[in-house]
């Protein structure tokens, strides 16, 4: 499976998707003769287990994002079990462990986005196939789903860009993370070894060797402001695609 620019779509499996526009095109077209078989009961049992193994490997990618998120949690706990254990601590670990944070994060908006695969499929699955089985029996199969299907099949790729994998996982669980390493260092530099006095003693305390706080400070404001942007634009950007969506169930 090879990743898209970030010009792709998030829509992958929907109608207005690049995948699925030959598809969604032959089902509006009255030129187009309409899907007139029905699935035999053998491709019916084949349709459930590839429901069967798209759940499956779901729920294994499902279970290495977990990973990745233990991983953040665990690194910033150590730095949070240094840094205070005792008040003439350095604060310096909470800065470091922004840097893993970071690379945890982008570590796990690559296996966010190989997850969101099988998870589009299996939810298209279920609300093309399940769904209308269980309705009224009748597969819809003039609306060509199956095909889009198989043309996902046919030319696999990625559903969303790597920039809204991040801020989806980045708004699900690492904003959270995030905010409690911010929180942590600058109770530490205000409280240890003594309350601050005046606003001298914050340069004096966030300065890191050669570097003044004045700078360690701006540094980390442009840090943390940095990922609210990022969780603020790409959470914009998934509304706008949901609001065009024209079918039950957002692909990607």
């Amino acid at each position: 499976m090879t990743g898209t620019p970030d010009t792709v779509s998030t829509e992958t499996l929907t109608t207005g998707s690049p995948a699925a526009a030959p598809a969604t095109k032959a089902a509006g077209n009255p030129a187009v003769k309409p899907q007139d078989r029905e699935f035999t009961p053998s491709e019916v049992g084949a349709l459930a287990h590839l429901y069967r193994g798209e759940v499956y490997r779901s729920t294994i990618w499902r279970t290495r994002l977990d990973t990745t998120t233990n991983w953040s949690v665990v690194t910033l706990g150590v730095a949070l079990s240094i840094t205070f254990s005792s008040v003439d601590a350095s604060p310096l670990p909470l800065l470091l462990v922004g840097i893993l944070i970071a690379f945890f994060l982008m570590l796990e908006a690559r296996r966010y986005r190989y997850f969101n695969v099988w998870r589009a499929r299996s939810r298209w699955l279920e609300n093309h196939f399940y769904a209308p089985m269980l309705y009224d029996g009748d597969l819809h199969l003039e609306e060509n789903w199956q095909r889009i299907l198989a043309e996902d099949y046919n030319r696999p790729r990625y559903h969303i860009t790597f920039v809204t994998a991040l801020g989806r996982r980045l708004r699900t669980n690492y904003i959270w993370l995030l905010t409690i390493q911010t929180a942590a260092y600058y109770g530490k530099i205000a409280v240890h070894p003594a309350a601050i006095q005046s606003i001298d003693d914050i340069w004096a305390r966030a300065a890191v060797g050669p570097i003044p706080g004045e700078a360690m400070v701006a540094a980390g404001m442009v840090y943390n402001l940095g990922w609210i942007g990022l969780a603020l634009v790409t959470y914009q950007l998934d509304k706008q695609r949901r609001s065009k969506m024209r079918t039950k169930i957002a692909m990607g």
